[in-house]
């Protein structure tokens, strides 16, 4: 599916990321995982599996945005990544609730084991984020942040939506609602911004790298749900 970018500047660190890595991002965002849910397809297990392993994921996700408050380069920025902190924990709520919906309960989601895929792409973005600046750690996040809102928008223009009985409305609904989409569009605005005063255009290969395994690593995570098919 072509799509335009949906967020950032035109002339921006973000779009010449995801030109850079247009082959692994339009893989990641509309991954076979992905279609499927916009189709009401996907096999009721997969989406399970997706569920409890998410769970894991924004625990470790949380840690590496509080690690983005502690490389804030400003008191501003110090305070919005509090506040993106906060909007994260109530989307790990938010999770908590779509895992009673599908029968699952805080227990069964804390005992499930963290999938390899798991482990490998939030101690990556965590290792980023150690070893780097703000910028490198931004990059890293990137993808699950504002990538989310981008495939929400996809699954809205998709000729093959199904929103009458879909089981993953909700979900879908979710990440395309006003709330989150001001959420991405905001992150995709401060990695420009970040872009200008943190030298993005000289450590371009650098970055593009960093944002090009990410999506990969999304990818991975999406795999790793729809191999879960029974």
């Amino acid at each position: 599916m072509t799509f335009a970018p949906p967020y950032g500047a035109p002339d921006g660190l973000l779009h010449r990321l995801r030109d850079a890595a247009a082959g692994r991002w339009d893989a990641y965002c509309w991954h076979p995982f992905v279609q499927q849910l916009a189709e009401g397809s996907l096999p009721l297990p997969a989406f399970r599996r997706y569920l409890t392993q998410d769970w894991l994921f924004l625990i470790q996700f949380a840690r590496a945005k509080a690690l983005a408050a502690f490389k804030a380069e400003s008191l501003e920025a110090l305070r919005s990544k509090a506040s993106s902190l906060n909007a994260l924990l109530s989307e790990m709520q938010m999770h908590l609730n779509f895992c009673a919906e599908w029968g699952l309960s805080e227990a069964d989601v804390l005992a499930e084991l963290e999938a390899p895929q798991t482990v490998a792409y939030t101690r990556w973005v965590i290792d980023r984020g150690l070893a780097g600046d703000i910028l490198d750690l931004e990059v890293a996040l990137a993808p699950c942040t504002i990538g989310y809102g981008e495939i929400a928008l996809r699954i809205a223009a998709h000729p093959g939506r199904k929103r009458v009985g879909n089981p993953y409305e909700a979900w879908i609904e979710t990440y395309a609602s006003l709330g989150y989409q001001a959420l991405a569009s905001g992150a995709a605005t401060r990695l420009d911004r970040l872009g200008e005063t943190h030298g993005g255009a000289a450590r371009f290969a650098s970055l593009s790298a960093t944002f090009s395994e990410a999506a990969r690593l999304e990818a991975d995570f999406w795999q790793m749900g729809l191999d879960a098919k029974s």
